[in-house]
Parts: C-alpha cells; structure tokens; sequence
C-alpha cells in the first residue's frame, strides 16, 4: 500500500528532513508515526501526499510512484488519499453537510448520490442530525469528526491524520481513536502522525519512529518510547 526506497529529502540551505528511509505499510495497517517536534513526521506526510518530492528515493502510495507522477494525476492519487488535520480545517460558513458533501462534488458525484453518502458518514462518526450546523456551532470534538467524516467520504484506501487528538481534551481524543480504530476495522490503512503517549501505550499498533530524519525504530506492537 506504501512503499518507501532509501528517501532522503533535503531542503533548501541543506537542512535534511529525511535521511534514508525505507520502509512498508501494508493495506489495512494501523501505524503510529512518532518522534519529537522536527523529527520528520511533516515531511513524511508531505511526501505520502506528493505535496512535495524526495530529494533521492522511491515512493509508491496506491500501487503508484509518486517521484515518476505527472503532476496532472496527483488529484487522481489523492482520490485513494484521506487527510485529518491537528485545526480541522472546515469551511466556516458551510454547514457539516456542506463540508462533507463538497468533497464529493470535487470528484463529481452523481448529485443523487450525495445525501445517503452524507448521512452514512454522520452515522459513522457520530452526528446524526447534525448536517445543517454550521462548525462556529460544534465543539472541538466534533469539529473533527466532521474532518473525520469528510476525509473518508470519497472511501480512500488509505487516511493519513496528521495530529488529529492534538487540540483536543483526553475523553474526546479516546472518541476520535474509537472511530479511526472503526475505519480501519473497514479495511483502511491509517497512518497517524502523533506525540499522544498515552494512546500509543495503550493501542499497541505499530510504531514507525523517527529521530533527526532517520528511521531508528519500527516496530509492530510498540510503544511511545522504545521500552527495549
């Protein structure tokens, strides 16, 4: 599902990001993604969503190689790509369902389709009745199940969630992981970039950790910090 050959990425001014990873994320793996403030862990993601290229390497996502990609089928990638972010991100002056179902006018959904789309997510994550509120209206829990609801609204094969419990209290942040854990029980590959050690302690997932750019630990029942 996603494949990494000995990636480096370097920015300008020779600040290396990345340093040579190699790695595998099969399809339907829970991945924790670790490693202090600057580590890699944005770079990593950046690079999964071919925000950006590596500076040496290979990179499939999907069955495709990203470095080989014209940029005319990243959209087309991205369709097989679902992303959470740490602020949510919502369109302020859309409701919940305005915001889950732009996602799917994006790609050109059959506007028939659209309404039970909508609703079955809200189902997933939690908001029922819900889709005519706009997000000033939501709490910050909620706020993010509808980034949840969005990001999985097209059925990607894979959700990248970049500090998704980040802003968020611990029994709200135990409600985001119960339904991230439910997306992947449906098959879809979750890769999580977090510094949340309680919920890596108690998940036991696999755990890709990287310090100063390089890999230093990959492990598949892991913890916060490596307890060898």
């Amino acid at each position: 599902m996603i494949q990494m050959y000995n990636v480096t990425k370097v920015y300008s001014g020779g600040n290396r990001a990345l340093v040579d990873i190699s790695l595998k994320i099969e399809k339907g793996d829970f991945v924790f993604l670790v490693g202090a403030s600057g580590a890699g862990k944005s770079s990593f993601m950046k690079l999964l969503l071919r925000e950006e290229l590596p500076s040496r390497g290979q990179i499939f996502v999907a069955g495709k190689n990203l470095v080989r990609m014209k940029r005319r089928d990243i959209p087309f990638l991205r369709r097989n790509l679902g992303v959470v972010f740490q602020d949510f991100r919502l369109l302020p002056n859309y409701t919940v369902y305005e915001n889950i179902a732009f996602a799917l006018q994006v790609v050109e959904t059959p506007p028939r389709e659209i309404p039970g789309r909508v609703e079955e997510v809200l189902r997933l994550v939690g908001l029922q009745g819900k889709g005519p509120v706009l997000p000033d209206r939501l709490s910050g829990g909620e706020q993010q199940r509808v980034g949840i609801a969005r990001a999985i609204i097209n059925r990607p094969r894979i959700l990248l969630a970049d500090e998704p419990t980040g802003n968020l209290d611990v029994d709200t942040s135990w409600e985001i992981m119960k339904i991230l854990s439910e997306i992947n029980k449906r098959g879809t590959t979750v890769v999580m970039a977090t510094h949340a050690k309680d919920i890596v302690d108690k998940m036991r997932r696999r755990v890709i950790e990287i310090e100063n750019g390089r890999l230093i630990r990959d492990e598949k029942r892991g913890s916060y910090i490596n307890e060898a």
